[in-house]
């Protein structure tokens, strides 16, 4: 048993866990839909290998890549019982001498650092990644602890008057934006629409393109009370797109343009936050001359587009996934620092809620993102 400061590092017998015992699905005979579980149980502490330490969580963020596994039934690599959740900031208890004690934060994707696409600089998208609640044999973030790979974990010094759970959502809800920036080329005097501004992910890439350099941020979205926050956290403009078609949203935007001295139809880059095909459709009709739109949100349904308009338009559609961990000390910078603010969408709870926390974040009621703290 050890101690930081006042606490006590406990390395315990068994790890606590809320599992994914079955996800939603549909019986594709009877078209009867069956009921997704959460139970809540114990599964064993592995044996910690060379280079793995054992976290114990601080918190875990719900994302809807979550919502996704277990209402969608879109696959994950481990096959259920899994435990979901792969925002996560804690404490490491056991393993690597060198870590014990430090806070840190879990990269949600964890690249092997050796084969050809790690090597050519696109780590993030290793196929041999290990993500937390999906890919990491059983473990994930909604749980006590969690056996992680030591190499990259995000180093948490001085976190001021945040609290570690806070900081959980560095760990894809920031991070993935600041990669998508990155994937962007974003540079001082871009012009931006963040189309899911009201978003988990939006709010933040409305932030990071302003402290990218970018000159006008248009935030599209559907929740007023949303929309008008992020005229404080980087939005100069917003659209309402509640109840409108692709082609309406899109003639709001070129009138906005006009009477604030804008260009709509060249050099405008476009993030897609929401996966949602209302939103994809959006995003597509706003991509214009020599302009980039940049993919950041999942979703399993299907948009047309004619290809060749990318040619015509000399335009450019790009997909990010996640966020190398390399990056992760210059994102908590600018969240410690203040430059990117997380505590007004941020509120934590208990993880004896995560039923509640689901559906509030299926359901899209959800004011700010969750983040469960362990209360086994």
């Amino acid at each position: 048993m050890r101690t930081q400061g006042d606490k006590i590092l406990k390395v315990p017998d068994k790890i606590l866990t809320w599992q994914m015992t079955q996800p939603w699905s549909k019986d594709k005979e009877t078209g009867t839909v069956v009921e997704g579980k959460l139970a809540q149980t114990e599964i064993p502490v592995p044996e910690l290998q060379s280079g793995e330490v054992l976290v114990e969580i601080a918190g875990c963020g719900v994302c809807h890549t979550d919502i996704s596994y277990f209402y969608l039934g879109v696959p994950t690599v481990s096959k259920p019982p899994l435990t979901l959740g792969h925002e996560i900031s804690g404490v490491v208890v056991a393993g690597d001498e060198q870590w014990i004690g430090k806070e840190v934060i879990v990269p949600a994707v964890m690249p092997c650092h050796n084969c050809p696409i790690c090597n050519a600089g696109r780590e993030n998208r290793c196929l041999a990644q290990k993500m937390p609640g999906n890919s990491l044999g059983i473990y994930g973030g909604f749980s006590s602890h969690i056996p992680v790979p030591s190499r990259d974990l995000c180093i948490v010094e001085d976190r001021g008057d945040f609290e570690l759970a806070e900081l959980a959502v560095v760990a894809d809800a920031i991070s993935s934006p600041y990669q998508a920036c990155l994937r962007a080329e974003l540079k001082e005097g871009d012009n931006v629409v963040v189309v899911g501004v009201t978003g988990g992910l939006g709010s933040y890439v409305a932030q990071l393109v302003k402290a990218f350099g970018a000159k006008t941020v248009i935030g599209i979205g559907r929740n007023p009370e949303k929309l008008e926050r992020s005229l404080k956290y980087g939005a100069d403009f917003t659209i309402n797109s509640a109840g409108k078609d692709a082609r309406t949203v899109r003639n709001e935007f070129k009138a906005l343009c006009k009477n604030n001295g804008l260009p709509y139809n060249y050099l405008w880059k476009i993030f897609e936050v929401t996966g949602s095909k209302p939103g994809q459709e959006i995003a597509l009709s706003l991509l214009s001359f020599v302009g980039k739109l940049i993919v950041v949100g999942y979703g399993a349904t299907m948009n047309q587009y004619m290809i060749s308009r990318l040619m015509a338009l000399d335009a450019e559609i790009i997909g990010t996934w996640g966020c190398p961990p390399k990056h992760y000390p210059k994102v908590l910078e600018w969240v410690l620092n203040g430059a990117i603010k997380i505590k007004p969408f941020v509120e934590t709870r208990p993880m004896s809620r995560i039923k509640e926390a689901f559906e509030g974040a299926r359901a899209g009621k959800l004011m700010k993102r969750v983040v469960l703290t362990p209360d086994f």
